[in-house]
């Protein structure tokens, strides 16, 4: 089975909210730039992502701060939301189970796969989100829950992941793993932390992906 993140992998959707979040963050005096909202949260929920600025700039943000942030990035999306380059083919000409799963909530990943085209791609039982588990990427839950939802052995599994918290989580989960660097977010760091986070391989862009997912199958059957 292929497990597919959804943002930054499945859709353009990390560029629109990480610009929109580096606004309202400095606009109540969190001073973090475009690069270290890459580098230190994507891949993370809300809520990880919260306590880690907390815990760094030792006070509190605004109450529902995350969730208007959240609400007026995802007003954009109709409008502005494409999928990557190439992906929604790619998806389509995948072979045997995929599945997705995202640290967004459903409302935000079946809002993204719709306008973007990927929704006739996966059906709506396979779409998983960290609100269905007590603990999100980095930790193994979530790729442990979709595994075991679509009856797949975890070690069967090959995930596709644009931040090092999702390869970490993914390979905690026995699953292995193929950065994806073709966002619009990836910054030139982006490929190093995901090989440094263990992943087996890296996909500068979609063309890339059929050779390795079928490199990873081989040596998985081998």
């Amino acid at each position: 089975m292929i497990i597919f993140d959804c943002d930054g992998v499945l859709v353009e959707s990390e560029v629109l909210v990480v610009r929109h979040e580096e606004a309202a963050l400095k606009e109540v005096g969190f001073d973090v730039s475009f690069d270290e909202i890459v580098e230190q949260f994507v891949g993370l929920s809300y809520a990880s992502m919260e306590a880690s600025l907390v815990a760094q700039f030792g006070r509190p943000l605004p109450e529902g701060f995350f969730a208007k942030v959240q609400a007026d990035a995802l007003a954009r999306f109709p409008d502005e939301l494409e999928p990557v380059a190439g992906m929604v083919e790619f998806v389509a000409s995948v072979q045997g189970k995929k599945c997705v799963a995202s640290s967004s909530g459903l409302d935000r990943i079946n809002l993204s796969l719709e306008v973007t085209g990927h929704a006739t791609n996966f059906d709506q039982a396979h779409i998983f989100s960290a609100q269905m588990v007590e603990r999100g990427k980095p930790e193994p839950d979530l790729f442990l829950h979709a595994a075991e939802q679509m009856g797949v052995d975890p070690t069967n599994c090959i995930v596709i992941e644009d931040s090092a918290h999702g390869v970490r989580g993914a390979l905690a989960a026995e699953m292995a793993v193929i950065g994806l660097i073709a966002g619009g977010h990836c910054i030139p760091t982006i490929g190093n932390r995901l090989s440094a986070a263990g992943a087996n391989a890296i996909a500068r862009s979609v063309d890339e992906l059929p050779g390795l997912v079928a490199k990873l199958r081989s040596l998985n059957c081998s």
